[in-house]
């Protein structure tokens, strides 16, 4: 499912002693990939170790205008006076409006599409961009190759008889501090497997996950340390959860809310911080159902889900020192004779009366009961949802960002701060008393949803209804957690988005 790669660091000092020695000493070296900027300028050590084979890359330079550009490579086979089959030469130099080092995350996807299925590839990892930073560099040159390798080919049962018989891609980056990279890669390591993780499930067919099933696969992280308690529809109803199980009452498959709690934190007094997801296993619109097109994308709706899963893997795998709670509803939304109906009113666990609109906006009834679920039983110092909403936040911000919606200023910097370093970035979007009137209703204690404009919003507005005063965001992640654009780092129609966000959130602010 996820690309199989072994990587290890080693120092880049002897890279050139192994001549005719692939990744990890192999007989056999297939690829060398090296760095160049702007001009071909490289490392001392990179043209130390390359020799006369310099001047080849140069003529061949010219005649493909090769001049060490982000995105450039150069891609020579058989060089004459090394001991490889493969060199390629990755262009880094920044355009003059691109602020910052270079980006070695997106450098190591770029580099892992280039060398999918080479069997032993050797990477001189060497660059006056990031010198300052080389280990934590390579580290994520090593997540960048993890997360570009990623496939989800399980259900293909026709294969190239060599894919069958392939062996693992043994991949060596020499650098000049191997020991330093080895330890900042236990994180990304930890973040590679939770990726995957939330990647995976976005993608398994909602005939294989469902509400049930899915919860099995969380209930994988007590392997990791992660307590997991699945709440099923007995204990929901018992409890009160009455939004939630009304959206799954036309399902087969009965709902589940899934509760993980990570105690990494030196007290278990510390209070939590706590991430709620979305997990509709598949929405039909129910009995406002959704038109036929596209609609088996609707299998990606509990990529909010997925994330939290995914996180609570990453945090559980790196021992993160963080006291958190990880909180999914489990649901299906389908149409039938028990189907809630346009015009019911439910009782929300908050108490709150809510008169149903569009059967087919069920997430936020979902998200509205664990929530207060959560905020009620576990007091966590700050609560962030995800979840795939509304297909209005893709009108407003497209797939490049994540609309984020809070009560809290604090806390929306410090996710816009961890959205621009990660990668996943997130636009702080409004809420006010304006658009909560949206909701008002003439039979209830509100409605679910506000009409045809400032669709997220008014979902937001909704949702906000429900933490009752804890600081809170949530993140409509319906651009960017499914059918997102193919980039350096991911081909998979799942992305696994948030995970790194999250991650990078919890480790610059709340770790200690």
């Amino acid at each position: 499912m996820a690309g199989e790669l072994q990587i290890d660091f080693t120092a880049l000092k002897d890279a050139g002693a192994r001549k005719g020695r692939g990744a990890g000493g192999s007989a056999g070296a297939s690829t060398w990939v090296v760095l160049a900027g702007a001009d071909l300028a490289m490392g001392a050590e990179t043209r130390r170790i390359l020799g006369g084979a310099v001047d080849l890359i140069k003529r061949a330079a010219t005649t493909a205008k090769f001049k060490g550009q982000s995105g450039q490579s150069l891609d020579l086979l058989a060089p004459t006076g090394l001991p490889c089959e493969r060199l390629i030469v990755m262009g880094t130099a920044r355009k003059a409006e691109e602020a910052g080092p270079v980006d070695a995350l997106n450098l190591g996807g770029a580099i892992q599409g280039k060398i999918d299925g080479q069997p032993r590839v050797t990477i001189l990892f060497e660059m006056p961009d990031v010198a300052a930073d080389a280990d934590k560099a390579a580290a994520d040159l090593m997540l960048g190759l993890r997360l570009r390798a990623y496939k989800f080919d399980i259900y293909k049962t026709k294969k190239k008889d060599d894919a069958k018989t392939a062996p693992k891609s043994q991949i060596s980056i020499a650098l000049a501090d191997p020991a330093g990279a080895k330890r900042e890669a236990k994180h990304r390591e930890a973040l590679a497997g939770g990726v995957t993780l939330a990647r995976t499930l976005v993608n398994e067919p909602p005939n294989v996950l469902f509400p049930a099933s899915f919860a099995q696969r969380a209930k994988d992280l007590q392997k990791l340390g992660v307590e997991v308690q699945v709440l099923d529809e007995k204990a929901l109803a018992k409890l009160g959860f009455r939004m939630l199980l009304g959206v799954g009452q036309g399902s087969d498959h009965d709902s589940k809310v899934v509760i993980m709690r990570w105690n990494g934190a030196k007290s278990a007094k510390t209070k939590p911080i706590a991430f709620v997801g979305k997990g509709v296993c598949f929405d039909s619109g129910g009995i406002s159902i959704k038109p036929a097109a596209s609609m088996e994308d609707m299998k990606g709706d509990m990529a909010g889900a997925a994330c939290v899963v995914g996180l609570m893997h990453a945090l559980a795998a790196r021992k993160a020192k963080v006291n958190v709670i990880g909180a999914i509803g489990l649901v299906e939304n389908m149409p039938d004779g028990k189907a809630q109906r346009p015009g019911d009113i439910v009782t929300s666990l908050s108490g709150q009366t809510v008169e149903l609109i569009n059967t087919d906006a069920e997430g936020r009834l979902v998200l509205g009961d664990v929530l207060w679920y959560v905020q009620d039983k576990y007091k966590p110092q700050f609560m962030v949802n995800l979840a795939t909403l509304t297909g209005a936040i893709l009108v407003a911000l497209g797939t490049e960002h994540a609309g984020l919606f809070s009560n809290n200023d604090e806390l929306s910097a410090r996710l816009t701060e961890a959205g621009a370093v990660t990668g996943e970035k997130v636009w702080r979007m409004p809420l006010g008393a304006a658009y909560d009137k949206l909701l008002d209703s003439k039979f209830a204690d509100m409605k679910h949803t506000g009409g045809r404009y400032a669709g997220s919003i008014t979902a937001a507005q909704f949702l906000q209804r429900f933490v009752n005063g804890v600081p809170w965001a949530h993140l409509d992640i319906a651009g960017t957690g499914m059918a997102s654009p193919s980039s350096d780092i991911n081909q998979s129609w799942g992305s696994g988005w948030g995970v790194r966000l999250l991650d990078r959130l919890i480790s610059d602010h709340y770790e200690g």
